[in-house]
């Protein structure tokens, strides 16, 4: 049976663009099209769909009144398709909190190399679904918002050890629930995730508030030590390399292309760790990837 996708989106394009999209898989078929959280109601009261593809910012009623209305009645997994904005990384992060199981930008029509990114991108998170029980709700903390973290920081520790992250669908949630059970001074932690460009400063910023070790999205030239996480920005690829002076690792970001059409790529990250850093280096995969981290986890053993 073919994974069932209602669509809730006001725009026409957008409309047209995901049923193209999800129509031309095999496993996967668009049941029906609501251009506001009203009539999407109505279908799901007749029809229950595998999962819905839910943009933010609508007429009559916003994707988050939605959310919190559809949790009550039917937790059907929820996937947040929307054009990302700084101001509206805040509204994915609480659609996350709302029970979102992932946030993905629109599809992009600039060339034909991005529109295929998004494609895919899109048709991996629907696929996805089937692994998601239902619509859940979880919160971060803000118990740490005041918590001192300049003394471990500011002391520059070498980190003895390497973490590695890798998450994509359903990767905000669980990166959260193993983040905020670190110790302060825990060995540096880097995180790659399959997530919009814009999204991962908010993300990271919400991390930090909720987290005793000290959370930001990775800038070019941050090193790596004990007591800090850093988050690869969204459409980026992070690197580690290693100052033979100091002794100590530093991260390089690049917007350059796309290994296996994943950018970041968690790869590429373990490619360069791999090199740097060697047997210093504890890498994970936690959900979603697809096949991206197998190579450089082969590479790493």
């Amino acid at each position: 049976m073919p994974i069932k996708v209602l669509i809730v989106d006001d725009s026409i394009l957008v409309q047209k663009l995901l049923k193209d999209i999800i129509n031309s898989e095999e496993d996967m078929e668009v049941m029906a099209v609501a251009s506001d959280p009203y009539i999407a109601r109505e279908i799901i009261s007749k029809e229950k769909p595998d999962i819905i593809t839910l943009d933010i910012d609508m007429p009559k009623m916003n994707g988050l009144t939605f959310l919190k209305s559809l949790k009550k009645h039917y937790p059907i997994p929820t996937l947040i398709i929307s054009t990302l904005t700084r101001k509206d990384s805040d509204m994915e992060i609480r659609a996350l909190e709302l029970g979102a199981y992932d946030v993905v930008e629109k599809p992009s029509m600039f060339t034909k190399d991005s529109f295929y990114k998004s494609k895919q991108e899109i048709i991996e998170k629907i696929r996805a679904s089937i692994y998601i029980d239902k619509l859940r709700e979880f919160n971060f903390s803000d118990e740490c918002i005041n918590y001192s973290k300049n003394s471990i920081l500011s002391k520059n520790i070498k980190s003895e050890k390497i973490v590695v992250i890798g998450a994509s669908t359903g990767g905000p949630e669980a990166v959260y629930k193993v983040i905020k059970n670190l110790p302060e001074n825990y060995y540096s932690v880097i995180v790659v995730m399959h997530m919009p460009e814009r999204f991962t400063n908010s993300y990271a910023a919400r991390l930090n508030n909720s987290c005793k070790m000290n959370v930001k999205e990775a800038e070019d030239g941050d090193c790596l030590i004990r007591g800090r996480v850093l988050i690869a920005p969204g459409n980026h690829n992070l690197y580690v390399k290693k100052c033979e002076e100091k002794d100590k690792y530093f991260v390089i970001i690049k917007k350059d292309e796309p290994y296996k059409h994943y950018r970041p790529s968690i790869n590429l990250t373990l490619f360069s760790l791999a090199k740097a850093s060697g047997n210093n280096v504890t890498a994970i995969i936690l959900t979603g990837m697809g096949d991206d981290g197998a190579e450089g986890m082969e590479i790493l053993k």
